[in-house]
């Protein structure tokens, strides 16, 4: 299930966004939760079961247009498809506009929108 980040959860957050490429540094990391935090355009969900497993972050790039900036399943929930609902659910969210990817996420979300194995979307 997606839910909304709340401050709360920062921790968990981030340490799910650190498993991103582009999230290694801490400070940059720090910088991208401080971005969802105060940035209306940028909004951060997190997919829940029984734990928190999952985020992926989006950008409002304009009124049509969602961009996924980042998306990260826990390394022990991997090759279950997890990945995959959670763009599901943000292109089911955001059913209005265009969602796309960055240079970062391109990969993975095309997998997914070919109908890859749940095994090639998280």
């Amino acid at each position: 299930m997606l839910i909304r980040f709340k401050k709360s959860f920062e921790k968990i957050a981030m340490g799910l966004l650190s498993f991103m490429p582009t999230e290694k540094d801490l400070k940059q990391l720090q910088q991208t939760m401080k971005q969802y935090e105060t940035d209306d355009d940028w909004q951060l969900f997190l997919w829940k079961e029984e734990d928190i497993i999952g985020a992926i972050g989006v950008v409002f790039k304009d009124d049509d247009i969602v961009e996924i900036g980042h998306i990260s399943v826990n390394p022990s929930h991997r090759h279950q498809g997890i990945g995959k609902q959670m763009v599901t659910a943000i292109t089911d969210l955001y059913k209005n506009k265009t969602v796309i990817s960055t240079d970062h996420t391109v990969a993975f979300i095309d997998k997914c929108n070919r109908g890859g194995n749940q095994e090639d979307c998280e």
